[in-house]
This record gives C-alpha cells, structure tokens and sequence, in this order.
C-alpha cells in the first residue's frame, strides 16, 4: 500500500478508490474446479495474491487501476474489467493447448473506460483504443472520441487544432504526466509531437479541473500518459506506412537494473516527403514533414520514496506551400518550419501509511523545456524561442476515510524572444502560486472536491481560481456530477496563431491584450444499466463557458485582416450538450454512438466602423455525431474496426461584399474509417483506410492561383483535404512477463 500511494500522489491523479475493503473472488477452470496458485494483479501493478485451494482470492481495492488481470501456467491470460468493486467476482480460465502462438483475452476490455471513481467527468482512452485507428501521434488518436476533436487549421503548415465543447484547444490544459506542457510556441503542433506508440492512456477531463495542475483549464484537460518502465514491455517496435509514402518507425525498449531502478529508451521517426497535390490548385496538399523524437526515462523507489527523471528531444522540418515537383513554378510561394525542442522533467515523492491505511504525502514535479522554431511565409519571417519552467511542491493528508486535505506551491515562468518580419515581440511572465483543496467522502456515494487558488503574474497581478466539485451516487446504476469554476490564461497570439501567417492577411494586434478569463458550470448524468449479463452506459452532459474577458481572434470585421482585441465588455460564451451510448452487443463486439450540439457565440467589432455583431465563432461545426463499432473474434485471432464522424455545417468568415470569394457556410459531410488487425502471439499487423470514402474539402486555399495577392488565404479549412489514404503496419513486442 504504501507504494501504491506514492505513485498516486506522484500521478497527481484526482480519482478516488472504490468503496470497497477487498476485491474479492474465485478463479476456476472450464470444468469449474478451482485453480490453485493463479496470479491476480492490477494492471500496471506489479504486486498481486494467489488464490486459495478453493480458487478464492482477496486483493486491496485499486489505486487508479480498474482492469484486473488473472494469469497461470497453461491458461489463457484474462483482463476483467471491475465494474462493481461490492460484487464478488467469478474468472474461468481456458486451458491454452491449441493457440499456443496466440496471445487471448477471452474477456475484452473497454477501449474507452469511464472513470466511474473519478469525481471529475473523464474518460481514460486505453491503448486498446488509441490501437484502434493508424494513431501515428496524439492528434490522430482523437477519431473514435466523441467529444474531442482534432483538425487541420489551415491548407498549408499542417497546424491541428483541438476543440472541447466548442472552444479552440488554447482553452483545454494539456499535460503530459500531469505536468502542464505544449503551451505557447508548442500549441499549434504538439499534437504531432507525441508518438502513438509511446502512450498507455489519455485521460480526458471536461469543464474545471483541480486547482492543483494550475489556473489554465477553462474547457477541459487532457494528460497524457507516456509507458512506464516498471510494466512496459522488454521491447517493442511499430512500423507504419501509407500508400502516400508516409513512413514511421517507433521503438522502445526497457531495462531493470535492479530491483529499485528501471530505464527505458523511445525513438521516434516519420518521414512524410512525398509532394501531393490532388487537386492541382499548385498547392501541397499538406506539407513535406521530417521528424525525429527520442525519449530516456528514469524510475527510482524505495519502501517510502519514488523518484521519476525524463529527458526529451525532438527535431522537425516542415515544408508547405507550392508544389515545384509537380508543376513549372518559377518563383514558388514557400512556408518552411524548422522546430528544435527539449524538455526535461523529474518527480520526486515522499509517502507514509498508518495503522488505519491514511496516508501522507509530499511530492515536487520540475519540468522545462526550450522551443525554438524559426519559420518563413513565403517572404514572411517568423521566429520564436520559448523557454519554460514549472515546480509544484505538494503536500497531502488523509485525516480519515472521510476528510483528506491537499495543499501545495506553484512557480510557472515562461520567457518569450519572437520576432515577426524583424518586429521583436519580447516578454515574460512569471507566475508564483499557492492552492488550498480538500475532500469531503462519504462512503463513495457523495463526494465533494472545493478548492482556490491564487496566483500572482508580474503581467497582470493578482487573481483568484475558485473550484468546485460535487459527485452523488443515489443508485449504483446512477452517477451524477456538477462543477463549477473559473480558469484563467495568457493569450500568446503569435505563437499560438502563427499557422495564420498563410495568408495575406494583415495582423492587428491591440496593446495592452488582457489576461484571458472564464466561468464553466457543467452537470452530468452517467447511467450503467444492466441488460442481460451486459451492461449499457449512457452519458450524458451539458457545459456552459462564459468569457469575462477574452483575446477575440476576428476574421470577419474585414476580409483582408485578422485582429486581436480584448472583448472590453462584450458577450462570449459556448454551450455544448452531448449524449453518449455505449452497448457490448455480443462477446467482443462494441457499438458506440454519439450526438454533441454545440453553439458558440461571440462579439466581433469592426475597428473602422466600430459596429459590433453578435456571430457563432467561424469555422466551428454546429454538430457532430459518431459512430464507432469494434470486433474482436473469441480467441483474438481478429479485430475489426470501423468509425463513422458525421460532421455538420457552419459558418465561415464573412467574405467581402463586394467581391464574395467563398460561400458564408460549409455543409455538412461525414468521413469514414476503417482497420483490420490480424493478431499472433508476441506482434499483429494491420491494415487501414482514413477517409474511406475520398471526401475532400475542394478548395481549402483562396486564391491559390495568386499566392502573393491581396486575396490568398490558406485558413479557410473546415474540412479534409488529403482524402483517403490507404495505411498498413507491423507490432511487435517481448514481453516482460
């Protein structure tokens, strides 16, 4: 336990653990005699117990693990999912004398697991899920998520965009092992930063989140969560290849030096050169990309103390704009990126455990890193080196079963040398902070998680983040969740918008742009009902995000500008309700549909006119539903996939009066892929298709014929523009166990 508890406190994880003294059970055969001496452990756990000589076992309730895996000597391996932690549980083991090259679950775990503990909304994608699609890095491994999504921002640069209930993903806090990361510089390609391959999980998060991770979550949170080298593979690889010639490889590998100190290596490179243009506007239709990624991490432990130390370094070449390999230009319109990035992070914890299993926790989380990216639009230059640094100093305290109290100190310094067409843009902020949280647990049944924290910025001053979190369970079938908070950020208009520079748009950026601030109320109604021996989950949730004050990106006030100003005033707001179903047909078989109505909605000023209008922000899709099915056949022999995305319209940017060169709406369209794995005993491969049905936005780029006049404008997307693509690959790991 007290191990347990260190890693928890290290995670910084907000999940609670099941009501429950002991999981308890029996594990028996196909002839239901009872297995003697079976393993059962929690995954990611390397500690466990055996069963009885009646097959029964008692094992502690989970610290942040729900899947249950049950090994022995000549059986097949199961993964049950503990839905019910009151419950006792029955696993019969299949003998493994036919498959014996075959790896076989015969119970199959979700993909996406909704954290029935968690008193926040969230969801953990399971490498099981992010396998599910090509997934080549974090941005592509949003397909089967209903309520993330993940698109280009514009024609040219390959720049992706998050958006969490309706709102760009400057407002969603990204982590990476529960520190704050890709902020700034990072936020318009970060998402193509993180290797598929790499992840064990994405923990999605909506509305407010703790105070601990800081002020910036307005929308929501995603941490990702890299492999550990205590339970990842002895190795792994993962090769990747397109019939557009886009090349991958990963590979990682882990060793354990000892008992107390494990490393593990991550190499990462993709290779996507190839100049394609398939609707011969002379423009690529996404750019040449050349990338290079290595990863070491460090673990440490001792009976009361773990110590976590990893280094990153990443090197990428980014080519747009017009395709001289396909037509006679002779003076092409170019757009080159070339990005250098390291980062660096440690974890260290201090953990004890008394007589009434209460813990105490003291824990420090340091990261950095340095982003430097030097850029050229055409004639445009753009260069920015970003250097950040981030402590937590975190203190936590069980006093009972009931009341537990985290408080802790924050540092966040982020130093900003960017120069846009010789202009400096130099500044820095930094942020001192402290926070105050605690926990009120009854039974699991009624949970309320209150916290504030205030912050001072040598930019903007002081201000204040309140949070609250309320979860009640009236029936074990029934969740319910509210929350309610304000969340605070620095708007970095360049660096975060720099994708905008594919354009002849002129840049207005007002002095004196305000530090960004907002409140989000959301509600949630989680149902798990039973039909049968299965069970379907219903989710439902509505949030509401009101600005008091905002950065307005404004490409509607004149067709040739993009302006930044501060609303000074003005309404903004976004409403997103969603509805989610989830339902195990047959064995192996899920079917999961999903329906989000979003409406967004803010003040754009024309600064000549001074005429105010009320607009649904551009380029935002009113609606959005999924359909994702998934088949495993009985031995794992086989996996199957398929995603429907129904995307629906909305509005574009106001086009010129006078001369309109695009419509004022996009229509709705829907894009369709598809996988089929074939599983062996230690690797898999599989073959794919994105976009199955060739749908492709017809002309993302105004103007593409005239790069350098007053019109061209290559962020006017709203839809795919490299069509399908045809992909295939090869797994393959040594296991540890």
């Amino acid at each position: 336990m007290k191990r347990k508890a260190i890693i928890l406190i290290l995670f910084i994880s907000t999940l609670s653990t099941f009501a429950a003294d002991k999981i308890r059970g029996y594990i028996f055969d196909e002839k239901k005699q009872p297995v003697i001496g079976a393993n059962i452990y929690w995954e990611n756990s390397q500690k466990g117990v055996s069963s009885d000589t009646n097959g029964f076992f008692e094992i502690d309730p989970p610290k942040g693990h729900e899947h249950l895996v049950v090994t022995y000597t000549g059986y097949v391996p199961q993964h049950v999912h503990i839905e019910d932690a009151n419950k006792e549980i029955q696993v019969f083991l299949k003998e493994d004398t036919k498959l014996l090259d075959e790896v076989v679950i015969s119970k199959r775990s979700p993909g996406t697991v909704t954290q029935r503990s968690s008193i926040l909304q969230s969801q953990k994608v399971t490498l099981g899920e992010i396998r599910r699609d090509a997934c080549c890095n974090l941005g592509e491994s949003f397909v089967t998520n209903p309520s993330v999504d993940v698109a280009y921002a514009d024609a040219a640069t390959g720049a992706k965009q998050i958006k969490l209930l309706g709102l760009a993903g400057t407002y969603v806090q990204m982590l990476t092992e529960n520190y704050p990361n890709f902020r700034g510089a990072a936020a318009s390609y970060g998402m193509d930063y993180i290797p598929g391959p790499w992840m064990v999980g994405i923990y999605i998060s909506k509305g407010t989140s703790s105070v601990k991770n800081g002020y910036e979550a307005l929308t929501g949170q995603i941490n990702v969560e890299y492999k550990k080298p205590e339970t990842m593979d002895k190795f792994s690889m993962n090769l990747f290849t397109s019939d557009a010639l886009r090349m991958e490889a990963n590979a990682d590998a882990s060793i354990h030096l000892n008992d107390n100190v494990r490393t593990a290596l991550f190499v990462h490179y993709s290779n996507d050169t190839q100049a394609h243009d398939r609707n011969n506007d002379g423009f690529l239709d996404y750019p040449k990309t050349e990338q290079f990624n290595l990863m070491n991490r460090w673990e440490q432990e001792t009976e009361n103390y773990v110590g976590q130390y990893g280094v990153k370094y990443l090197h990428e070449n980014r080519t747009g704009g017009q395709d001289t390999e396909h037509h006679n230009i002779a003076d092409p319109y170019v757009i080159s990126l070339k990005t250098n990035r390291g980062e660096f992070f440690t974890k260290q914890a201090y953990s004890t455990v008394n007589d009434d299993n209460l813990m105490t926790s003291t824990a420090l989380i340091a990261s950095g890193s340095i982003h430097d990216q030097k850029s050229m639009y055409d004639a445009t230059s753009y260069n920015i080196n970003q250097k950040n640094l981030y402590l937590s100093l975190i203190f936590e305290k069980e006093f009972s079963h009931k009341h537990s109290l985290s408080t802790g100190l924050s540092l966040n310094y982020d130093g900003f040398d960017e120069m846009l067409a010789g202009e400096s843009y130099n500044r820095k902020e930094t942020v001192p902070g402290a926070y105050l949280q605690y926990t009120y647990n009854l039974n699991d049944k009624f949970i309320v998680l209150a916290g504030v924290r205030a912050d001072n910025s040598n930019r903007f001053g002081f201000f204040a983040t309140p949070r609250l979190h309320v979860k009640y369970n009236p029936a074990e079938w029934l969740h319910l969740r509210a929350s309610i908070g304000k969340g605070f950020r620095t708007a970095n208009v360049l660096a975060e918008n720099n994708y905008l520079l594919a354009s002849s748009r002129k840049i207005n950026i007002a002095d004196n742009l305000d530090q960004e601030e907002a409140w989000n109320t959301g509600l949630n109604a989680t149902f798990y009902i039973p039909i049968g021996d299965r069970q379907m989950t219903i989710i439902g949730d509505y949030y509401y995000t009101r600005f008091l004050k905002q950065v307005v990106v404004d490409v509607d006030s004149d067709p040739n500008a993009i302006s930044f100003y501060n609303l000074d005033g003005g309404k903004s707001y976004s409403n997103s309700a969603q509805i989610e179903v989830s339902y195990p047909f047959f064995d192996g078989f899920t079917l999961t549909a999903a329906y989000r109505y979003t409406r967004s909605m803010s003040d754009y000023r024309n600064p000549a006119t001074g005429e105010v209008r009320f607009l649904n922000k551009p380029l935002m899709n009113d609606y959005k539903g999924l359909i994702t099915a998934s088949y495993q056949t009985p031995l794992r022999k086989w996996q199957f996939d398929a995603t429907a995305q129904i995307n629906g319209g909305g509005r574009m940017p106001t086009p010129d009066a006078v001369n309109p060169l695009w419509d004022d709406r996009f229509k709705p369209f829907t894009v369709v892929n598809s996988q089929i794995t074939k599983f062996f005993r230690n690797w898999s491969v599989y073959v794919g298709a994105e976009d199955l049905f060739d749908f492709r936005q017809a002309n993302p780029i105004i103007d593409a014929a005239n790069p350098r006049s007053d019109n061209f404008d290559a962020t006017m997307i709203w839809g795919p523009v490299h069509g399908r693509i045809v992909y295939a690959g090869l797994r393959f790991n040594v296991p540890r166990f």
